[in-house]
């Protein structure tokens, strides 16, 4: 049985690999790659607790992330391809056109 420390400790990794992947970068794959990090660490914090606790709700909230993790990512890169298409540069410090 895996302990619950290493679980914890895997799922946070992740997760803070995301986050500082969507803090500090500034390149809209890479973006969109960590947060599907985020989304991921989520998944593995819920699935690493709902074997522990012998349930199958973190499972299935697990599942419901990983479809709307797929939604967004196929939005998101949708968006990014349509983006570059027109200015053909990925970096976010070009990305102003939605400033009010």
């Amino acid at each position: 049985m895996i302990p619950i420390n290493a679980v914890f400790g895997l799922g946070l990794l992740i997760f803070f690999i995301g986050l500082f992947g969507v803090l500090f970068r500034k390149n809209l794959v890479i973006m969109l790659m960590s947060l599907e990090l985020l989304l991921n660490g989520v998944n593995v914090l819920l699935a690493g607790l709902s074997y522990h606790m012998r349930s199958p709700r973190g499972s299935i909230f697990a599942i419901f992330i990983i479809i709307m993790a797929v939604s967004e990512a196929a939005v998101g890169f949708g968006l990014v391809l349509s983006y570059f298409r027109q200015k053909k540069t990925y970096d976010m410090d070009e990305f102003n056109e939605l400033k009010g």
